[in-house]
């Protein structure tokens, strides 16, 4: 193995589209791909993806937080790209939590972005975006060059570290220069000794292991609850 990217995003931001557009040119570069789906309940992607001769595997989560069994996964999907002898092991989030970001020290993270979205989405992803290594844009046909640069201009007060790209998903502009990027990046040998970016939501609450009962008497663990005094202001 040499690199595992992370590619994170709020759901249909286009994130399987532009793996779509992206892997096919890593691979004319002689590089061999698998992808990780993950999802809750059910995934058609991998179809997607075989159809393109990628070796794709589906994580279903069903009754966890996804991104939780994402990172409790990665040792078990380190060592299936590694039999599998890939060059590059693509995780393609569930993209429901825009809390949690499943990315690692040693992987690369890569937050999706949809061009057509509320110009206030970039600020509601939260580490998902301010630690990411790479921010791709995606559907940028559907938008006007002054608006790329808001979008751009946006992104950057939130996270000025990470590279920019702005792709086409559908007819694959943008995508090489993604590749080149990801072909740039230093490999790892290991997962060992890896941490997390940035903590996961707290839990364990109630809910989570099976209570259906609604009340406060029936909450435990962790529990949060709305302030109602700043509606008085």
């Amino acid at each position: 193995m040499k690199r595992i990217i992370m590619v994170t995003g709020g759901s249909a931001v286009g994130k399987t589209a532009f793996l779509q557009a992206t892997i096919p040119y890593l691979t004319s570069c002689g590089q061999y791909c698998c992808v990780c789906k993950m999802d809750c309940l059910q995934s058609d992607d991998q179809k997607t993806y075989r159809r393109l001769g990628i070796p794709c595997v589906t994580g279903l989560s069903n009754d966890i937080c996804p991104d939780h069994f994402l990172v409790s996964n990665l040792p078990e999907l380190w060592n299936w790209a590694t039999d599998s002898k890939a060059d590059f092991l693509f995780i393609e989030s569930a993209g429901l939590c825009h809390r949690c970001s499943p990315a690692t020290e040693k992987t690369a993270a890569l937050c999706v972005l949809d061009a057509t979205a509320s110009s206030r989405s970039p600020s509601r992803l939260g580490p998902m975006l301010t630690q990411a290594d790479a921010i791709v844009i995606t559907k940028i046909d559907m938008i006007s060059q002054a608006e790329r640069e808001i979008i751009a201009h946006q992104v950057a007060e939130l996270n000025e570290q990470a590279a920019m790209f702005f792709v086409d998903g559908r007819e694959g502009y943008g995508a090489e220069l993604v590749g080149d990027w990801l072909l740039a990046l230093p490999a790892i040998t290991t997962y060992e000794n890896d941490l997390l970016r940035h903590t996961m939501p707290s839990g364990v609450c109630s809910y989570c292991v099976g209570e259906r009962r609604v009340g406060s008497d029936f909450q435990l663990g962790v529990v949060g609850k709305i302030d109602f005094s700043e509606a008085a202001r």
